[in-house]
């Protein structure tokens, strides 16, 4: 989606289902018109996640079954929405920017903890 053709959405709710598939301009467009976009961060995560438990499943010598693997998939990304949902309406951000300081602060608490940062 572009500068040129976000006026002419007609939708309440956008979901990025490509990566980066919004420009910047089109992305002050749709929340000048009060159009909700759920970014391309938070929509595509399912397959990221999926890969890692696969990942910690091969680590371990686990076998989860679909419905274990569908539920912590769901636990995860509901978990990283509200977390995402919260931040956005206290500090007044889009769902995008939101995501973007969450991932910010995790990848941040994550160096300090090993400590490797500061």
């Amino acid at each position: 989606m572009t500068g040129e053709n976000a006026a002419r959405v007609h939708a309440r709710i956008v979901a990025e289902g490509a990566n980066g598939p919004t420009s910047v301009e089109a992305d002050a467009i749709l929340a000048e018109r009060g159009i909700l976009v759920l970014p391309d961060v938070l929509t595509n995560a399912g397959g990221v996640t999926v890969s890692y438990f696969e990942w910690v499943q091969d680590l371990g010598r686990l076998f989860w079954d679909r419905q274990e693997i569908r539920a912590k998939l769901a636990e995860k990304l509901s978990d990283a929405f509200d977390r995402v949902w919260q931040l956005s309406e206290q500090q007044g951000l889009s769902l995008r920017s939101a995501a973007l300081v969450a991932g910010i602060r995790e990848v941040g608490a994550a160096l300090t903890s090993r400590g490797i940062y500061p």
